[in-house]
């Protein structure tokens, strides 16, 4: 059956409308930990992080990036794309996955609903559209115009206005990365016992610095973690090709190998159809270099970061759900594959019998 929990769609419906701009996620923590808490979750809220834990926290750790793309004000009736304002980056450099679409899909903005809201508090501050997105030639960077939201001062947070849908066997929305959060907030309800942590602004390239930090201060010897996200496809006909995605490596580290393989016999056992991400772009590419055309990046994940800067401190795996329509509002995800995920996550934790 592709039916989701209606517990779980009614969470994932209740997060995805609240705000959560890259560099502007508190007000989405403060709901997050009461989700988590209603659940009987210990939560503990450190910069940039939220960890949550059951009665047996090393056993098992998940991550989960909370961050989602919008705009921030940086003057009067002036707006850019907050990822790469809270990343401090001032040019598009074209050296991620992110920069490489964010090129293509530009002009995807065009009379999107947006609103504002208070970072802290999630106060809505008033709503408007977007009128115009381009790159401005002297800054080389994303600039956006934008309809009634004239009064907003700098340094607001606006969000896309958005809400789940359930369509044509798939969810749609700004699933990433609320989708895979919404996952870990119903495992507690199901019984999880381990640590789920849940990482701003991944999305500006920094969430891997406050996770790092957690595991100086409080990780033991063997600090192994599965980092859950969504991974973008082209199209629905890509993204069908595999229930799960899982990686090797992306451009910045190898990921742990028998972690890798523990997650690919679970999949086998339950009969998932899974596919190496790593593995498809290197395919890509070489199809791309035979056409004389430019290479792909690997990509540039919160594990690979973590991993890379942790001197042997932290490593670990990705499990990820096949998503289309990236960084839009028409992200979408087949219930099959969202239903995979969640028996994965389930058989992982010891929630699932068989």
């Amino acid at each position: 059956m592709n039916t989701l929990p209606s517990s779980l769609v009614d969470v994932l419906k209740s997060l995805i409308r609240c705000p959560s701009v890259v560099g502007h996620e508190h007000a989405f923590f403060r709901v997050l930990q009461r989700e988590l808490e209603d659940r009987g979750a210990r939560v503990t809220w450190y910069e940039g992080l939220l960890v949550a834990q059951g009665n047996d926290p090393m056993s098992l750790m998940f991550s989960a990036h909370i961050d989602r793309h919008g705009l921030v004000c940086t003057g009067p009736n002036e707006f850019q794309y907050a990822a790469f304002v809270a990343g401090a980056r001032s040019d598009l450099l074209g050296n991620s996955v992110s920069e490489e679409l964010m090129m293509q899909i530009v002009d995807r903005f065009a009379d999107e609903r947006v609103y504002a809201y208070d970072p802290w508090s999630g106060m809505y501050r008033g709503q408007g559209h977007i009128s115009n997105a381009y790159i401005c030639p002297n800054r080389n960077n994303l600039i956006f115009e934008l309809d009634g939201l004239s009064h907003l001062v700098a340094g607001t947070p606006v969000a896309f206005q958005d809400r789940l849908r359930v369509e044509e066997g798939r969810l749609w929305g700004q699933l990433d990365n609320v989708l895979t959060a919404a996952m870990l907030v119903y495992l507690f309800e199901r019984g999880f016992q381990g640590t789920a942590f849940f990482t701003a602004q991944e999305e500006a390239g920094k969430s891997w610095r406050y996770l790092l930090e957690w595991f100086r201060r409080f990780g033991g010897s063997t600090n192994q973690l599965v980092v859950v996200d969504t991974s973008p496809y082209a199209d629905i006909a890509a993204a069908n090709q595999q229930q799960l995605v899982l990686r090797n490596r992306d451009a910045n580290a190898a990921f742990n190998r028998s972690m890798t393989e523990q997650l690919m016999s679970v999949c086998d056992k339950l009969g998932l159809q899974v596919s190496f991400k790593d593995k498809y772009i290197e395919q890509q590419n070489r199809e791309l270099l035979a056409a004389g055309k430019p290479e792909k990046s690997l990509g540039s994940t919160e594990l690979g970061r973590i991993v890379s800067a942790s001197n042997g401190l932290v490593d670990g795996t990705t499990l990820q759900i096949p998503t289309t329509g990236y960084h839009t509002m028409d992200e979408s995800a087949d219930l099959g594959a969202c239903m995979a995920f969640l028996e994965v996550l389930e058989s992982l934790s010891g929630l699932r019998e068989g």
